[in-house]
């Protein structure tokens, strides 16, 4: 079974403000007719409105730190989507009909850590801040033209990439040092290269923290790329 994804966790309820809980909705005036909830702790706002049968993305506060708009019916992000919202850091959007994205919907956004897009329709990802840690795509149809080059190898913070069960013909490299997991199983990947994880140049290149990979459900001969794991401190699963 897949690992669950690594996600940012809550403050515990005792650090919750809770007298600063509101419902938001069509009262607001904010043009949506879904309630949601806002919940305030000292450092967060946090907006929820999971399962609520919405076809668009809602206006948001401009404080909002982490959205979760899961389970939904929204098919398209739009560029105007997040504007203004600079202290987002997550959004989770599961199990939507998500097809499209524009190219500088996540644009407005430096602080942002987490987007979690599993279980949609997407075919390409975007341009991403390098303030990325966590990316998860697991179950779209992204194939690898549908990435730009080199998308992830200025995010030096990203630890885990999650890109399973999509239609992807190589690994996306270079992938940057601080990377922990990543999850290619079940696409279309038949062939790696020296330097997919390590460094042809350095022979004494390691890869400390990359410890968890899963290539297993590709057309690979993994057999025949031994040398694209000897930096590694862990073989691949998929790989022996």
């Amino acid at each position: 079974h897949e690992q669950t994804p690594q996600t940012s966790t809550l403050p515990a309820s005792n650090s919750l403000d809770f007298k600063t809980l509101e419902l938001f909705g069509p009262n607001t005036g904010l043009g949506t007719l879904a309630l949601y909830f806002i919940l305030k702790t000292f450092q967060s706002l946090i907006v929820y409105c999971d399962d609520s049968d919405l076809e668009d993305i809602p206006p948001l506060p401009k404080d909002t730190t982490h959205f979760y708009g899961r389970f939904n019916k929204i098919e398209h992000i739009k560029s105007t989507t997040f504007m203004n919202l600079n202290k987002l850091q997550s959004i989770d959007l599961t199990g939507n009909d998500i097809s499209e994205i524009d190219e500088a919907a996540f644009r407005p956004l430096p602080l942002l850590q987490q987007l979690i897009l599993a279980d949609n329709d997407v075919k390409m990802l975007p341009e991403l801040p390098n303030s990325m840690r966590l990316i998860d795509l697991r179950n779209n149809k992204l194939k690898s033209s549908g990435m730009h080059i080199e998308v992830f190898q200025e995010m030096s913070d990203l630890e885990y990439l999650y890109l399973s069960d999509n239609d992807l013909d190589y690994v996306p490299t270079p992938l940057p040092l601080s990377l922990r997991v990543l999850h290619l199983q079940n696409n279309n990947i038949q062939s790696l290269h020296v330097d997919t994880f390590c460094n042809s140049h350095n022979p004494t290149f390691i890869r400390p923290n990359l410890e968890d990979i899963r290539l297993d459900g590709n057309p690979l001969n993994t057999h025949l790329f031994a040398a694209a794991y000897s930096c590694l401190s862990r073989l691949p699963v998929g790989s022996h």
